[in-house]
Order: C-alpha cells, then structure tokens, then sequence
C-alpha cells in the first residue's frame, strides 16, 4: 500500500506519547508499504532538519507544515463560535488543507492515516480509504480534569467534553478504520458501534529499553513529558501528598523527576530531596539510577509509555488503578496498583526496603511487557485492517 500518514505534530524527538506511537507505528508500516509523512508544527523549537534525518529513512516523502501563532488564535475563534472542538481549531488551517489535499493528489495514496481527532477535519471529506487512530478518548481526559479543575476553569473544560465526545461520536463514522489504544479508552467513545473500534496498544522498544548496570543515585523516579496537565497533576500529586508519607519511614528518600518541559509547577516543587531535571537527552540514565518507578496517574486517558520502559528495563513499578485499566498487569505480580497517597507511600517504602520482593516485581514486570508488548504485532492489527478496507 502506499499509505499518506498526517500527523499534529513531528514526531521527534520522542518527548511525548503521541509523537512516540507514530514514529514507530511509521517504522513498522514502512516494512511492506510506502510512507508518505505529513505532519503539522506548531513549535518553533523543533529541529526540522534533524527530525527529517530520523524519518527519511521510513518514509518515500517527508512534508513539515508549520502552523503560525495568529492563525492558531484566528481558527480557535472560529471553532468556538461553529461548535468544533477547540483543540482541533488549535491544529486546523485552511492553507495547510489545500496544501495536504494537493499532496494527497499528487501522491494518490490507497489509504490515508490520520493520528488523532485533532487531525480529522483535513481528511473526513477525502474520498479515499481512511484510518482514524483515536489513541486516547480525548473527551474522557478533558471530563477527568473538568473534574479536579479550579471552579472557574471548570465550564470551559465541561465546554470543550461535551465538542470532543460529539466530535468522537461523529468521526466515528467518516473512518474506515478506526483505532485505539486500550479497550478502557474504547469503552468511552460514545458511539453504539464502539467495538468496531480496533484495540492497538503501544509497544516499547526492548533492544533499547533493556536493563543497564548503573549507580543508583535516586529512590524514586517519574518521568514523562513534564508540561503536561495529566503529568503535572501527577507531580504535585507525588511530592505534596506521597513523598511526606514516604519520608517519615525514610527521611532521606530521593525523588527523580525527569522529562522535558517542566512546568512552572513541576519546577517549584523541587527541594533537597526532589529533583527536576528538565530535558535529559537519554531517559534510559533517569530509570537506571533509580531503585523505584512510580506513575502516580489520576487524570489523562491511555497507555501509559512511561511504564512499559520503566519496567522493560527491569524496574519495579507502581502505579494507579487508572493507568493500570490500559496496562493490564497482575497486581502484586507484575507491579504494585493503589490510589491513595498513604498506600502508593507504603507500596514505595516496600519496594525500597524489601530487596528481593522489589527484584521479583521486576522481573515478573519485565517479563510481562516482554511478552505482551510489541510494536510489530500491535500495528500489524492495524495494517491488516488497512489492507481489508483498500480492497472492499
């Protein structure tokens, strides 16, 4: 197949999930199909050209549409005011679409991919075999922070639920093929055909996530992309209500924070015994210097990556039943899942004291993303599909 893959954003570096689920799902499609990338930008950060050298080698055709800051604000206005999610104002612009409906002409794809709702008003009307990867139920994340949100934020985050799970709902049948990351995602699409919805979970790369001899310089560690809401929560989560717990079994314990754009936050819970890194260029060092991995999720929807590296590199984890939902691992096998500060605080200090039970979790959740884990067969469901729909 020649497969037109569009995606909000460039995916490298591999700083947040998203970007992360299309270079490898690009990587492994581009095995038997032709990939022609196109992929909107709205940073003026990214290094373009060092994100074409990682690509390139996957794709046929490689296409960067930057996104201007007045045009966002312009196409966010106007989604407000015609009742379209204002996420995919955010990502929306008239000339980007004629410039992606030139390309998709000028390369006549047999199917087009489009990597989250954000990117469905540029392909919904194209009259050409489509796929649809939800990834997360973007509504379901934005009712969970409606739900823990400041009063005077909450009508605009009850606002914006209500477009995405209309917009979900309405997608739903514009898409040939339609994805998802995890079956707790797919159970909140509001849609009575839901479960034709294919379940795609991620995968995580094992020859480079694997076990390193390192010094153990933190106790604990969380990383993930430290700008976002879900992450943050997280954090002030982690250092304000389970890290007081943990030190009065442990006074000295050490908190690792480690991902790329902290924020303001993030940064301000940062202590002698809290450490925020910011941008570590490899977040292998940040696992292998720590004795435990904890996710601490209460917001946000989908697999979390972060724990499929964490524990592919032999670490014992902890987690929230909410992360769990899309991880499926055996509680007190593979890893430990609680919820309350007080329990996630008695499940580190375990971890911490108890050696051999800390090593067993490890290897029993080592063993587990290596078994159920990869991105090979996760997205062979999808081309498969793929294939079906370009011959019906």
């Amino acid at each position: 197949m020649k497969i037109f893959v569009l995606l909000p954003r460039i995916p490298w570096p591999l700083e947040k999930g998203d970007k992360l689920r299309a270079y490898n799902q690009i990587k492994q499609l581009a095995k038997n199909n032709e990939i022609i990338l196109c992929a909107l930008n709205t940073s003026r950060k990214v290094d373009k050209q060092a994100a074409f050298q990682a690509l390139q080698p996957y794709c046929s055709s490689v296409t960067f549409i930057d996104l201007h800051k007045f045009g966002i604000f312009f196409n966010i206005l106007r989604s407000f005011f015609i009742g379209l999610p204002l996420q995919c104002g955010y990502f929306y612009n008239t000339k980007a679409k004629k410039q992606i409906h030139r390309l998709i002409k000028q390369h006549q794809p047999d199917m087009l991919f489009g990597q989250l709702l954000r990117v469905a008003p540029y392909l919904h009307n194209v009259k050409i075999p489509k796929t649809l990867d939800y990834q997360d139920v973007f509504s379901m994340g934005m009712k969970r922070r409606a739900d823990v949100a400041f009063l005077i934020a909450k009508p605009f985050f009850n606002m914006e639920y209500n477009r995405l799970r209309r917009y979900e709902n309405k997608m739903f049948d514009e898409f040939d093929v339609k994805t998802i990351i995890s079956e707790p995602d797919r159970a909140n699409i509001d849609h009575p055909q839901r479960d034709e919805i294919l379940i795609v979970p991620n995968g995580v790369d094992h020859d480079y996530y694997q076990p390193l001899e390192r010094e153990k310089l933190y106790d604990i560690v969380f990383t993930g992309n430290m700008g976002y809401a879900p992450n943050i929560n997280a954090v002030e989560f982690l250092a304000n209500q389970i890290m007081p717990n943990v030190w009065e079994k442990l006074p000295n314990a050490k908190l690792y924070i480690a991902g790329a754009q902290p924020d303001i936050r993030v940064k301000m819970v940062a202590n002698d015994n809290i450490i925020v890194s910011g941008w570590i260029d490899d977040m292998r060092e940040a696992y292998a210097q720590s004795r435990v991995f904890i996710a601490p999720m209460r917001i946000g929807t989908g697999l979390q990556n972060k724990l499929l590296e964490a524990m592919s590199m032999k670490i014992p984890c902890i987690t929230t039943s909410l992360a769990n939902g899309s991880l499926h691992a055996v509680n007190g096998r593979d890893i430990l899942v609680d919820d309350s500060s007080s329990e996630l605080a008695a499940d580190i200090v375990f971890l911490l004291t108890k050696e051999k039970a800390a090593a067993e979790i490890a290897q029993n959740g080592y063993d587990f993303v290596n078994r159920v884990y990869d991105w090979s067969a996760a997205t062979k469901i999808m081309e498969d599909a793929m294939i079906t729909a370009t011959q019906s």
